[in-house]
């Protein structure tokens, strides 16, 4: 099977790629997000003794300015990826993020590192709305749904070897190695793509770059009830796995005395992820993405649930095993809403699947931000947040879902 290809940029003279190929060019893109992440949290320790930060600095906010650019790029990477097309705006998105590489990897103040980051933050967003775009361009349905989660089966691996690889190999050559390791990774994202990879957006679909118009089909896209819904109930299950991705290492070592062999523990959990979108790419063009959706919800919030009532009787001592029983479960379940989720919400976006990839990212992290940190505050150094981050998500977004299966899936047309 081949992916159809509408039109060559100057430039791809090799060929266009095949399926199997552009997949895990899609997943290696996407999964820059994750591994700028992931990857630099081992370092955190060794850059604030080397580093003094500012009064109002602290290495946190190596990790929060990287999602705040993140958040304010997802919202001009779209409307780019439509004015442009989807390849130049990815090109352009891997430009930036190498800037901001190159400024944080000569940084020698915190200022200068933050900054940095802001703008990976701000570059990485072109390869996840561009990517995204660019699936829905070639793909529609249960096909979309199923090229999501072979990309995402394959996007998992990351947060599975990203800390200790981090790990090792800032052991080896210290934390400044990881960012020339990002600006490598870039280069040759950079080059795989503009040789290989193939526009889907000819020039006739392409919407010009206007502020007005770009307002006016942002209002039409989120008046869609279905594409709403969907957005909060997406926010809602990235809220959840952020909860758990801000208080994992603290939580191992709190409540278990888990510091050194944590990354296994991760690792594990992850691999739960990756499995549910191997079986999800296999099973959804059988029972349809809406149907292999409800019935992760009912895991999830059923797993967090148990979780939350075992941890309730037992007085906050949930005993480890438990806890990745449980963990592992809701895992499984996120990993199976990954692609349906956010195939449902662009199945009905025609040519401004740019802008509605934009705006479901940007609603989507805004939305799962409060609610991490909205939960996060409770924070006891037990499970229980966790759970109830887990439970919370699954029960809340399974009526999200059902409400917004209930509206007709009417194609999006642009206004021009």
């Amino acid at each position: 099977m081949t992916i159809p290809h509408r039109e060559e940029e100057q430039g791809s003279t090799a060929g266009p790629a095949r399926f199997g190929e552009r997949v895990l060019l899609y997943a290696l893109l996407t999964s820059l997000t994750a591994l700028s992440i992931d990857a630099l949290l081992p370092a955190l320790r060794v850059i604030e003794e080397e580093l003094t930060a500012a009064p109002a600095l602290t290495t946190q906010h190596i990790v929060s300015i990287f999602i705040f650019g993140m958040g304010f790029g997802e919202l001009l990477a779209g409307p780019i990826a439509d004015a442009a097309g989807r390849k130049r705006a990815l090109l352009f998105g891997l430009v930036v993020f190498a800037l901001g590489t190159v400024v944080a990897m000569t940084a020698t103040s915190m200022e200068a590192i933050v900054a940095g980051r802001f703008l990976q933050g701000l570059g990485v967003s072109g390869p996840k709305i561009a990517t995204r775009a660019m699936i829905r361009d070639q793909f529609g349905g249960d096909d979309m749904a199923r090229v999501m989660s072979l990309m995402f089966s394959i996007f998992i691996l990351v947060p599975m070897i990203a800390p200790a690889l981090a790990q090792g190999l800032i052991a080896l050559a210290g934390w400044r190695s990881l960012f020339v390791a990002y600006l490598l990774i870039a280069a040759v994202l950079a080059s795989w793509l503009f040789w290989r990879q193939p526009e889907t957006l000819p020039h006739p679909q392409r919407l010009p770059f206007q502020p007005r118009m770009i307002l006016r089909n942002s209002h039409r896209i989120l008046s869609s009830r279905r594409v709403s819904l969907l957005i909060l109930a997406t926010g809602l299950i990235f809220g959840a796995q952020l909860i758990y991705l801000s208080s994992a290492a603290d939580l191992f070592f709190d409540a278990y005395g888990i510091e050194g062999t944590f990354p296994v523990y991760f690792a594990i959990l992850a691999s739960s992820i990756g499995l549910a979108s191997f079986f999800n790419a296999r099973l959804v063009r059988r029972h349809g993405m809406e149907t292999m959706a409800k019935f992760a919800l009912y895991g999830l919030a059923a797993s967090g649930l148990m979780m939350l009532m075992t941890t309730l009787l037992l007085q906050q001592r949930l005993p480890l095993a438990l806890l990745m029983v449980f963990s592992f479960a809701a895992f499984f379940s996120i990993g199976l809403l990954f692609g349906n989720l956010n195939a449902m919400a662009m199945r009905s976006l025609g040519d401004v699947a740019g802008l509605g990839a934009s705006l479901i990212a940007s609603g989507s992290s805004i939305i799962a931000s409060m609610f991490a940190a909205g939960l996060g505050i409770f924070y006891d150094g037990s499970p229980m947040v966790l759970a109830l981050g887990f439970s919370l998500a699954g029960s809340a977004s399974l009526l999200l879902v059902k409400q917004a299966q209930t509206d007709d899936c009417t194609r999006i047309a642009a206004i021009r």
